[in-house]
């Protein structure tokens, strides 16, 4: 979501005249859009800002701005520890950034602009994209949950959801642009319609993008188990070009210490959507979000959490040690555990995934896969002569091309060949490539930019019959 909120600023910014600082070229403007989930997001925006002293202080000129939840959290602390700050701006107005940079050059002096609640919806903002070939899509913002463990909900607000029409119109802007793939996003994606009154909008929207001729691809993230329903398993299950992926945080394995992060659902519960999703969509890949060491976790919560992740098979983690945030329930809970507990449980713990997602993976030995290839996503590319993209259900894939003029946005198939805990391996050649327009544009340089969108709210009705699908998302 702050990868889309940087795409947001970057089109502002353009729009009102700037242009991406090049090579060594000192820029004019620095901006950092920041988050808070974690205490290391605040030691490292203020050791940069230390860093960038002695630039700010040979040339005066330059400004530096600081956006979004950090900003938004810390608001006047920052120019106080930072003075040669001129903009701060945080997360529910995004688009006054020209402007304050502007009153700032005028002035002389720093601009801190905090509001409590959203001035614009991000999206009706214009937008300077990373990628040709795949797009974000916000569904919603803000999040009407209150995990005592979050401090999102205090700096981005009570959940705010776009038309539908709005979506659908963004994505489409998208896919006239070449994009093959939008990720749909939201702070607890499948709650999206709790502003209209429809609980059933998010499976419609799913749907409804299976009618948009060119898009190949959709994801979403990030779902909440309390709100997950059967009629988006069958929107995904049904709709050719939504994706077999699905991540869905667990954050816990004990129910114990679940009703102490006040997350509304139990470690049964969780299994159950897993079983549903599985039944339908026997290739779907699943990952999650777990947190080790949250205050009160015995070591009997530990093992809960660990005979859950062995239970669901994840295909992958994303692993977080417990960071104690000023201003959330659980800072103020007793029994903060010591950090060599928690990094031991922590290592336990990704032992573990590894090992399970090692074991899936290996289950890909063998099988064809259809890649869309991507930029930057495989380190040791250059000396390892491979390519790399993803999967239809988000593997890692680092392929060998062969001759083969192989671009970003271009789509292969190929074969794997080896499997390792985090990614997948095929270097027996490719069985097909298909070059698109999305790679036409990502060789030439050519990176969408879409206006904001803004659109009154249609009706969903039965979706129109679907298009026959470039490729479905399941397994071949």
């Amino acid at each position: 979501m702050n990868v889309h909120d940087s795409e947001r600023l970057a089109g502002m910014l353009e729009e009102a005249g700037y242009t991406p600082a090049e090579g060594d070229a000192p820029p004019d403007v620095v901006v950092f859009n920041t988050c808070a989930v974690r205490e290391n997001a605040d030691n490292k925006l203020y050791g940069t800002l230390g860093h960038l002293a002695p630039a700010k202080s040979a040339n005066p000129d330059m400004q530096i701005a600081v956006g979004g939840c950090l900003a938004q959290k810390d608001q006047g602390e920052i120019v106080n520890r930072a003075p040669w700050v001129d903009v701060v701006f945080g997360t529910h107005n995004i688009g006054s950034l020209p402007v304050l940079l502007e009153r700032a050059r005028h002035n002389r002096e720093a601009q801190v602009e905090i509001l409590d609640s959203l001035e614009t919806f991000p999206s009706t903002l214009p937008a300077r994209r990373d990628s040709a070939y795949s797009g974000w899509v916000s569904v919603s913002v803000g999040c009407n949950n209150t995990c005592t463990f979050c401090i999102v909900p205090s700096l981005r607000g009570k959940e705010k959801d776009r038309r539908p029409g709005e979506v659908l119109a963004e994505v489409r802007a998208l896919v006239d642009e070449g994009v093959l793939e939008v990720t749909l996003l939201g702070q607890n994606v499948n709650s999206y319609g709790v502003e209209f009154g429809d609980r059933y909008a998010f499976g419609k929207l799913l749907r409804a993008t299976g009618g948009i001729e060119g898009l190949e691809r959709v994801r979403f993230t990030s779902p909440h188990p309390k709100d997950f329903t059967d009629d988006v398993i069958a929107a995904m299950a049904e709709t050719p070009n939504v994706c077999h992926q699905l991540h869905m945080p667990l954050q816990s394995g004990s129910d114990r210490v679940l009703k102490a992060m006040r997350r509304s659902y139990r470690s049964g519960r969780y299994l159950a959507i897993l079983e549903d999703v599985r039944r339908a969509m026997p290739d779907a890949a699943i990952t999650t979000d777990i947190i080790v060491g949250f205050p009160g976790e015995t070591e009997e919560d530990f093992q809960a959490t660990l005979d859950v992740v062995r239970e669901a098979r994840f295909a992958g983690a994303f692993t977080f040690q417990y960071s104690k945030r000023p201003g959330t329930p659980a800072a103020e809970l007793p029994d903060q555990l010591p950090k060599r507990v928690v990094q031991e449980r922590y290592d336990r713990l990704v032992a573990l995934q590894n090992e399970l997602s090692w074991e899936q993976n290996k289950l890909q030995v063998g099988r064809t896969v259809e890649v869309l290839v991507s930029h930057g996503e495989g380190r040791k590319d250059a000396e390892t002569h491979r390519l790399s993209g993803r999967a239809r259900d988000g593997r890692l894939v680092h392929f060998a091309p062969g001759d083969a003029a192989v671009r970003p946005g271009d789509v292969v198939e190929t074969a794997i060949t080896y499997a390792a805990p985090h990614n997948l391996i095929a270097d027996g050649g490719l069985i097909s490539h298909r070059r698109t327009r999305a790679g036409d544009r990502s060789e030439a340089g050519i990176k969408p930019k879409t206006a904001g969108v803004t659109l009154g709210l249609p009706k969903f009705g039965a979706p129109e019959p679907l298009p026959a699908a470039v490729g479905g998302c399941s397994a071949g």
